[in-house]
């Protein structure tokens, strides 16, 4: 039997082997009332589950379809924003790095630089961000294999970093599709590291709208489901108080009902499941 690791985010343990731990929020900060306002309303939502939240935040999306969509608030308004909705809330952050020269300046308010799934191989950005000392979560691309993501972990234990999480994200099916192999969890359980499963993302359908991405977020919660009960360290999900109108990723964004009923039934399946581990 492998051995699980386990990362401490702040007051948090996560482990593949502990309960469940929630990343979620909007898909890209839209203002800084809506973002904390936001935030506010899925803190209270998981607050009930008694299980870890970390706060999920993007000031720049840089691999929208379109180059008339709308990416964010940028690097400084957005950082400026962070750092509010931390004090507000209490909660760490987990926070997209697209260029290595973010890594430091992200770093002084993320408790978990994130690695999009695009980026995973790209080296300067790898070691970047473990250079931090920051916990590093990377997004398994849609191109690669589960087992290939050990290179990726060499990269980062090269600098010192130890405190790795591996997100699944669904791999490409075809031209505008993605499906998700329950195998790719199990495989990645194997290095050690915390794994996270991807639910929205994971149900995207890539430039399906001609000039913007789609997705089914109804089926984002029988994902979820799954792979919750393979025994995983947590689930990763946008939310959105309306997502047909949200500024990114709406069609694949849960609204905050489903959010509430879908943390409830993740928090029950893993609980069976860890009480067999």
């Amino acid at each position: 039997m492998y051995m699980q690791k386990t990362i401490k985010i702040g007051n948090y343990k996560i482990s593949n082997n502990l309960p469940l731990v929630f990343m979620a929020g909007t898909c890209v900060i839209e203002s800084e009332k809506h973002y904390l306002d936001t935030a506010k309303k899925l803190k209270a939502i998981l607050a009930k589950t008694k299980h870890p939240f970390i706060l999920k935040a993007s000031f720049d999306k840089a691999n929208r379809t379109s180059v008339d969509a709308y990416r964010g608030p940028g690097l400084a308004k957005g950082l400026e924003i962070l750092t509010k909705a931390k004090a507000l809330t209490g909660l760490p952050l987990v926070v997209d790095v697209h260029e290595p020269w973010q890594a430091e300046e992200v770093a002084q308010v993320a408790d978990i630089l994130q690695i999009p799934a695009f980026l995973c191989r790209q080296t300067d950005l790898v070691l970047a961000c473990a250079d931090t000392g920051r916990a590093v979560n990377v997004k398994k691309g849609q191109f690669l294999a589960p087992g290939a993501m050990e290179q990726v972990i060499k990269k980062i234990e090269s600098r010192g970093n130890h405190k790795i999480l591996l997100t699944e994200r669904g791999a490409s099916f075809g031209y505008g599709d993605l499906v998700v192999d329950m195998r790719s969890l199990e495989i990645m359980k194997q290095f050690g590291y915390p794994v996270i499963f991807d639910a929205t993302h994971s149900v995207q359908k890539p430039g399906a709208l001609g000039c913007a991405t789609g997705g089914n977020r109804q089926l984002a919660p029988v994902l979820a489901k799954a792979a919750t009960a393979l025994g995983i360290a947590g689930v990763f999900f946008e939310a959105h108080p309306d997502p047909d109108h949200a500024l990114s990723d709406g069609p694949n964004s849960l609204n905050l009902e489903m959010t509430a009923q879908m943390v409830r039934q993740l928090c029950a399946i893993d609980q069976v499941v860890k009480k067999f581990k």
